[in-house]
């Protein structure tokens, strides 16, 4: 496979990891990396699996089957590659239906990432989220979007 479509695929996994509510799988996905929260001039960094994993845990709410109820789209990605290193922007939009809660979008933004490749792999090095929009997302998260 190209690099190309090996970055695109860890873009991608990390929306599947989200919808399925598998925290420890997105913990395992940025486990030489770290995600930054980016709020204006305010950001929080999270690195390691096991914090990464937590932050998950306490910041998203689950329901019966496990998931959050969630559909989480990434789209116009622009990608970079120069040797070893990678970055890439790309936009996300969070899409939500539950019992009593209609389909709709919840919460969109852009994400900036970088990638490493080490022992022949592409991985998360850095996944910076800037959130632009937010709907109803009392749903969704166990914290607010300020």
């Amino acid at each position: 496979m190209s690099d190309q479509i090996n970055i695109s695929n860890l873009i991608y996994e990390y929306a599947r990891l989200i919808d399925l509510g598998d925290f420890d799988g997105i913990g395992e996905l940025f486990e030489r990396g770290k995600i930054v929260f980016r709020d204006g001039e305010d950001f929080t960094e999270i690195s390691g699996s096991i914090n990464i994993k937590e932050l998950y845990e306490k910041t998203t709410r689950r329901y019966d089957d496990g998931t959050p109820g969630t559909h989480h789209a990434t789209t116009n990605i622009a990608l970079h590659i120069d040797g070893n290193y990678a970055s890439a922007s790309s936009y996300y939009t969070v899409f939500q239906q539950i019992d009593g809660f209609p389909l709709q979008a919840i919460v969109a933004g852009s994400y900036e990432d970088t990638f490493l490749f080490e022992n022949d792999e592409w991985f998360f090095q850095i996944r910076e989220i800037k959130v632009s929009l937010v709907g109803d997302i009392s749903n969704h998260l166990l914290i607010s979007l300020s």
